[in-house]
């Protein structure tokens, strides 16, 4: 899975806890085995993001990413649910 980054995804990543961050780092590496979509809770979003996803990285913190490709994403938005409001 080839995985591209946003501006706007660098700056919030940038912006979380160094503890925050290095749990985002993880579940991206599941997140690269489709195997553990589950378990990440990928889902598609509705609304104005009709053509996004989003999985989960805590009860409180996701991913909102878009296929580019079959095995090719960009991954958009880190936080918590504000991230919907940006």
């Amino acid at each position: 899975m080839k995985i591209a980054y946003t501006p706007a995804f660098v700056r919030q990543f940038n912006a979380l806890p160094n503890e925050l961050q290095e749990e985002v780092l993880e579940k991206i590496e599941l997140f690269k085995n489709r195997g553990n979509y589950k378990m990440l809770k990928v889902h598609k979003l509705h609304g104005q993001f009709a053509s996004r996803y989003g999985f989960s990285i805590d009860y409180k913190n996701r991913i909102v990413f878009g296929y580019l490709a079959k095995d090719e994403v960009v991954f958009m938005a880190v936080g918590d649910h504000d991230i919907y409001n940006r």
